[in-house]
């Protein structure tokens, strides 16, 4: 599994590796840097032992563990991983800058260089963080991220405060606006479909009908300026909407239901990887011609 390297002004991360163990080793040297941790990594067998543990992460494409670079100088690590102490498998922060560095706004940079590729690159729709009860200067540095305080717990052997960061709105997809021959065929099988998917109608008038799930909605709507009585994706404009499901077995019964209320599959032969090898996915089109992608949010992230 490989990492991207984040850059920053002053401060380039890239992926840990056997290579960085003693200059980790050094970062964690200080006793200071073990204030908040239930282990002393002043001890360098305690802090060798952490690196095998970093790096024998797997996990979740595009997360895992980080070293902080400045001047070409180790000064610090950083992880983005599914939270060994939150349910669910949530995508846990955290970020640790060297003494002598402290204090000039570095653990701030490096972790918003990964906080930016957690909700830009992955598009994780939050982030959280669990920071000691006592330690001031890493939750000055989680508010100043925008981390919202939701309460403290004991993780990791001591009080923690919970901390979470949610994907900002601006540049999101704010709605959706498709322009259909028949409303009532439009309401058939897209009504179904996205209340399928936790979509639930938002707005209706005459010639219309919108459904919305979270800050997005879909409007499907009869117009008489239409041009034209049918869709043809392969002309410019709109080739199809894709639309993430929680599992792949989601993705099947959905595909094995859609017939029923108006779709058809595309590319069946090759299903469910018509988009590659890791992409699992059902390609839908409905009478209208209209194509829907039902993609697995399990695994990596396809097209």
């Amino acid at each position: 599994m490989t990492l991207p390297a984040l850059t920053t002004a002053r401060l380039r991360l890239r992926q840990l590796a056997e290579a960085d163990r003693d200059a980790v080793v050094k970062v964690f040297s200080d006793p200071e840097m073990s204030r908040f941790f239930a282990a002393d990594f002043s001890d360098p067998a305690a802090a060798s032992a952490m690196v095998d543990r970093r790096l024998e992460y797997r996990g979740p494409a595009g997360q895992g563990h980080w070293v902080i670079e400045r001047d070409g100088d180790v000064i610090g690590v950083a992880h983005l991983r599914p939270s060994w102490e939150l349910p669910g498998g949530v995508a846990e922060l955290g970020y640790y800058v060297a003494t002598p560095h402290a204090g000039q706004g570095l653990a701030t940079e490096a972790a918003q260089a990964v906080l930016d590729h957690g909700f830009g690159a992955l598009g994780l729709p939050a982030i959280w963080a669990l920071v000691h009860e006592r330690n001031a200067a890493s939750r000055k540095v989680a508010a100043h991220l925008g981390f919202l305080d939701v309460g403290s717990g004991v993780h990791y052997g001591d009080l923690h405060r919970v901390l979470v960061a949610q994907a900002p709105v601006h540049g999101r997809p704010h709605h959706i606006e498709l322009w259909v021959p028949d409303l009532a065929e439009a309401e058939r099988s897209w009504g179904w479909l996205l209340g399928e998917l936790g979509w639930r109608e938002f707005q209706r008038w005459p010639a219309g009908v919108s459904w919305r799930r979270g800050g997005t909605y879909v409007v499907v709507e009869e117009s008489p300026a239409l041009s034209a009585r049918e869709h043809e994706r392969t002309r410019p404009g709109l080739n199809h909407l894709a639309l993430q499901v929680a599992t792949r077995a989601e993705v099947d019964d959905l595909a094995a239901r859609a017939g029923e209320h108006g779709w058809r599959p595309l590319f069946a032969d090759r299903y469910p990887h018509a988009g590659g090898d890791a992409h699992y996915a059902a390609y839908l089109e409905n009478e209208a011609g209209f194509e829907v992608e039902l993609v697995a949010a399990e695994g990596p992230a396809g097209r």
